[in-house]
């Protein structure tokens, strides 16, 4: 298993892997190629940073963060935006490496916390947030987004 950055080359691998995840969540969704042509001009951003973890050379998943100025702290916020595995390489620790890859990036930029937007029904996310050290920092309807915190 390897994890990396990835770049503007890798556009079309996490626009496919994006659109997986949509779909395996009857998100709507735009198609692969949109996506693709929209990381094409993310991946070469300073602020933006897309994670792929490969097994045996194909993409087994990813996760991307953006970075943005705030009052609090000297360095950015961090904001993970997106982190899937394909479904049949779960539990095999790979979102925890990209998890962890994330957080040491974002330690790297000074980043004083990273938040994570979590659907309130996801209890499987939610677990694994919270056995990284993540607090929800909203109130617990069932039926909205919750927000996730970690201080760096």
């Amino acid at each position: 298993m390897t994890t990396f950055v990835a770049t503007v080359d890798h556009a079309e691998i996490v626009a496919q892997l994006l659109w997986d995840f949509n779909t395996e969540f009857d998100a709507e969704t735009p198609t692969v190629q949109d996506f693709a042509q929209r990381f094409r001009h993310l991946l070469g951003r300073d602020d933006v940073l897309v994670l792929l973890a490969e097994s045996a050379e194909e993409p087994a998943g990813f996760a991307m963060l953006t970075f943005r100025p705030t009052p609090y702290c000297d360095g950015p916020l961090a904001y993970l935006e997106e982190l899937y595995v394909r479904p049949a390489l779960r539990d095999a620790g790979i979102g925890t490496r990209l998890l962890q890859f994330a957080l040491d990036d974002a330690l790297a930029r000074g980043c004083c916390e990273m938040h994570i937007g979590v659907d309130a029904v996801d209890t499987d996310a939610r677990r694994f947030y919270e056995r990284h050290s993540f607090s929800n920092l909203e109130p617990d309807t069932g039926t909205q987004m919750l927000l996730y915190l970690r201080e760096l």
